[in-house]
């Protein structure tokens, strides 16, 4: 009898894979168990008319939590597909996890389960902390870690025999016939949640039927493009796009409104339709992050239409006392934006256009507010539903104790675009960009060539003190070589900008744009 145990195989050893056939088996069945979680995830989302699928609730709660310099490095790396990173990465983490869990589960499934039951928790409850939410935010989670758990058990029930060196039918065939079937149904639940989801679909016909008031003009004024440079007119597809909105907002005009109160003497309560009643405000305006690296692209401008919001404060009447506004976004996001600049004669406005067209939905649709010299994370409140009138000293928004300023004055800088680091002939060479210190005005702009001379370069006309000014110099008798760029500008009253490098946090970066060209 002991003779028979001892020459008895081991079950890994009986099972023509083996123990790591058994284990590619396990990992292959919690992704899936996973992947169908997230599809049901989607559907409950869409049923329930929430944004706050698993991903998006896991994804906001880190972008809420993230500190300054992981942020600035995150843009510097992706850019504005930081957020499409950010997904990404989020789903391989996941299904890293869920694999793991298939591989603890052929032996306990208790033990693979309890990993699909943290993750669950963890989405619960960042999706039942967010702002936006609502009362049901938390159950797309839910949905997602109960289908899991059950797809999972099958797996695991289906592997079980493995152990004992039974083949009981599950072979590679029936194991790939098994796994196909729930990579189809997880496939076709996903596209119900797509289909379920159609608050998309909606807000893009809505934006389409929309006849908004058209700018005289959206050609660059006479004069404003300079030789070399980048288009005056930023398209509203390369318009940079920096917000904390993991899942864009889907808001139909027809459901918008905004709320105004706070210390005011009256409350005002405005319709989509309210707006379009009002006069309509066309302003060419330069919008920059606060992010933007020195000479980097997260800066751009357009035409924007809309409403005064100096004219609708002074409705509601703001208190002596008041020296600010909380502005809060459909997704929870808040700016606090000294009320001075939204009384002045900047022009500050609620944008409901841009470049002639109603607000992308990704840019703010169907209401954000823009305000010039200021950077975006204390004004330019995408998905705008509600201003409170109020106090710095009783409120702090959402970028505040990350670690930003709680002012946000645009910093003058300047940017070279050409050549920008490309191989030019020897003889004349244009050098071209744009400089701006929106609501300031730029005055001068100069050039120098490894680190020598500076030299003043010609200014494109300035059409606004709120919008780029481009430039151009020409560099005579450029010598074979490897050679060093630097531009400075100066502001309308001739100071130059700051030489000193400084990063992105908490105010703003300084220092000269630098480019290396070669002359061949």
């Amino acid at each position: 009898m002991n003779q028979q145990l001892v020459d008895q195989p081991r079950a890994s050893e009986r099972h023509p894979e083996g123990r790591n056939g058994i284990r590619w088996r396990g990992a292959l069945g919690g992704i899936l168990a996973a992947l169908s979680g997230l599809a049901a995830g989607s559907v409950a989302a869409g049923l329930l008319g929430t944004s706050q699928t698993p991903v998006v609730a896991i994804g906001s709660a880190f972008i809420d939590r993230v500190p300054p310099w992981l942020k600035d490095l995150a843009i510097s790396w992706f850019g504005t597909n930081d957020k499409t990173a950010l997904r990404v990465g989020i789903v391989i983490v996941l299904l890293a996890l869920a694999a793991l869990g298939g591989i603890l589960a052929v032996r306990r499934y208790w033990a693979g389960a309890l990993i699909i039951v943290v993750l669950t928790g963890a989405a619960v409850i960042a999706a039942a902390t967010r702002a936006d939410a609502g009362q049901t935010g938390f159950l797309p989670s839910a949905v997602a870690g109960i289908t899991a758990l059950i797809i999972l058990r099958l797996f695991s029930r289906r592997l079980e025999p493995l152990l004992q060196g039974l083949d009981d039918g599950v072979g590679r065939r029936g194991f790939l016939q098994l796994s196909a079937g729930v990579a189809i149904g997880a496939a076709a639940v996903g596209l119900l949640g797509r289909v379920v989801s159609g608050n998309r679909a909606a807000v893009a016909d809505a934006r389409k039927a929309l006849n908004l008031p058209k700018p005289p003009s959206l050609d660059a004024p006479a004069g404003a493009q300079a030789e070399g440079a980048v288009p005056w007119v930023t398209p509203n597809d390369d318009f940079y796009r920096i917000d904390t909105a993991l899942s864009v907002p889907q808001i139909l005009p027809s459901d918008w409104k905004l709320r105004i109160h706070g210390m005011v003497d009256r409350e005002i309560e405005l319709s989509f339709d309210d707006l379009l009643k009002r006069p309509v405000l066309h302003k060419w305006v330069t919008l920059t992050c606060v992010s933007n690296e020195v000479g980097g692209d997260l800066i751009g401008n357009a035409m924007w239409s809309g409403v005064l919001l100096k004219d609708l404060l002074q409705e509601a009447g703001p208190s002596a006392d008041a020296d600010a506004i909380q502005s809060t976004s459909k997704d929870g996001f808040t700016a606090g934006t000294p009320l001075s600049t939204l009384l002045d004669d900047r022009q500050a406005m609620l944008a409901y256009a841009m470049n002639g067209q109603p607000l992308p939905v990704e840019h703010g649709f169907p209401v954000r507010i823009v305000v010039p010299g200021l950077y975006g994370y204390v004004s330019a409140t995408k998905w705008l539903t509600d201003i409170e009138v109020t106090r710095f000293d009783q409120f702090e928004a959402y970028w505040t104790p990350r670690g930003w300023s709680a002012l946000g004055p645009i910093k003058l800088s300047s940017r070279i675009d050409v050549p920008g680091g490309k191989e030019v002939p020897a003889g004349q060479v244009t050098v071209a960009g744009v400089a701006w210190d929106q609501h300031v005005g730029v005055s001068k702009v100069e050039v120098r060539v490894d680190g020598g001379p500076w030299h003043e370069a010609t200014l494109a006309t300035d059409a606004s003190i709120d919008t780029w000014r481009q430039w151009h110099w020409t560099w005579d008798n450029a010598p074979h070589g490897m050679h060093m760029l630097q531009s400075r500008a100066f502001d309308a009253k001739g100071n130059p900008q700051v030489e000193s490098s400084a990063p992105p946090a908490p105010n703003g970066a300084t220092g000269l744009h630098t480019v290396s060209v070669k002359v061949n």
